[in-house]
């Protein structure tokens, strides 16, 4: 007889630690899809139903928002052409361009000056304050996304990188002042299954009462080693080796530590500034 899978079986293939949570309870459900998420970067060659497309941006917008301002726009880059073209701008990220479907998140802060306008109101809140509510309403709404569309048989990978491009996405997608791209995001029917990302242990990422990271050297080598163990980094794939050479063992910390090791973004600040955001 087959072993019935369980909440604590997928906690244990989440994080690589043993956990009696959930042992009591089959792996089915919303929980059971949260803790089976993977990131999918092949899809068949098959479009997405406009009734399935419908119901998943229903379901992403019913995501929570900040003071039920709302401040979100999702661009469905339904133009093959420009879908390549984003492509062309992350050589290294292929799925860009072949998936069914790519979508950009965005955080809206113009809709709310409109309104004020509308209204006859004064809006003296083009702060940090306000694009963060704005990023954050975003990603929720990507997240309710991702969620959604998984129930329905649809994977997605998110596509930060659009970020370093900002000023090319914002300008071939017509993108107007306070209207900035948060994520993109691939989106089709998985071609093949994925597998599980490892996640850093809840004793690093939750605190009670304080934050209190004492013990990070000792957990981060005790992850690098569990999370190697199961899916060991190619040599190939370790990065700037030119500057940083081949190590063995390589881990999630040392990758990490090399990503950021190289400015990256520093030109979003300056067009979020131009966008029509204080940041005061």
């Amino acid at each position: 007889m087959a072993e019935t899978r369980t909440i604590a079986g997928l906690i244990e293939e989440r994080f690589g630690l043993p956990t009696r949570a959930g042992a009591a309870m089959p792996a089915e459900g919303t929980v059971a899809q949260i803790l089976s998420h993977r990131v999918q970067r092949r899809y068949k060659p098959y479009p997405i139903p406009d009734d399935v497309l419908e119901i998943v941006l229903a379901s992403a917008l019913s995501a929570p928002s900040k003071s039920d301002l709302q401040q979100v726009a999702i661009v469905l880059v339904r133009d093959r052409v420009k879908q390549a073209l984003i492509g062309s701008f992350i050589p290294d990220m292929p799925w860009i361009a072949g998936a069914p479907l790519f979508i950009i998140f965005c955080g809206d802060h113009r809709r709310m000056r409109r309104v004020a306008e509308m209204r006859g109101k004064p809006f003296p809140n083009d702060t940090l304050d306000m694009f963060m509510n704005a990023a954050v309403d975003a990603g929720l709404v990507m997240q309710n996304f991702i969620t959604a569309g998984e129930a329905l048989g649809l994977g997605s990978c998110p596509i930060s990188v659009v970020r370093n491009h900002v000023e090319k996405v914002a300008e071939l997608l017509e993108l107007p002042e306070g209207v900035f791209p948060v994520a993109g995001l691939t989106v089709g029917y998985p071609a093949q299954r994925g597998y599980t990302s490892m996640r850093l242990p809840p004793s690093l990422t939750v605190h009670t009462d304080r934050y209190d990271d004492g013990d990070l050297p000792a957990q981060l080598e005790d992850y690098d080693r569990r999370r190697e163990a199961r899916f060991a980094t190619p040599r190939d794939k370790q990065r700037y080796p030119d500057l940083w050479g081949y190590t063995e063992p390589y881990g999630w910390s040392e990758d990490k530590a090399r990503q950021y090791s190289v400015p990256e973004r520093h030109n979003f600040g300056p067009f979020i500034r131009r966008h029509g955001f204080e940041l005061a």
